[in-house]
């Protein structure tokens, strides 16, 4: 699988330590998660692996878990919202803002519902 790039080098040289029914285990979850682990998730499988308790129950939770680069984003052009803040505002205090604009937001509307 690293060979056809179907999965990083790292994971794939943590999870080489798994026992080969582990492997077929983890294979079979792949498929039905469509994805592969970590780098996190392979050292985690290792470390079940090594204490005997590496179960296809723990495979499933481990690659049911959400990784940072799965984590649902939401963008904004700059384009379309620099016109509301100085040059050069870094990106975290734009962020910031617009969540407070927002929680304002929220707040305004929940007093004129009532």
């Amino acid at each position: 699988m690293v060979d056809d790039s179907k999965i990083a080098f790292r994971p794939a040289v943590e999870l080489s330590y798994l026992a080969e029914k582990e492997q077929r285990i983890l294979y079979e979850a792949m498929g039905h998660a469509d994805c592969t682990p970590s780098l996190a998730q392979a050292i985690k499988m290792k470390s079940f692996s090594r204490e005997g308790k590496l179960s296809e129950a723990v495979i499933r939770s481990i690659m049911a878990e959400e990784k940072p680069n799965q984590k649902e984003q939401f963008r904004i052009p700059k384009e379309r919202i620099s016109k509301y803040f100085k040059p050069g505002t870094p990106a975290r205090t734009m962020e910031d803002t617009i969540i407070k604009a927002l929680d304002y937001y929220r707040k305004r509307q929940r007093e004129m519902e009532r």
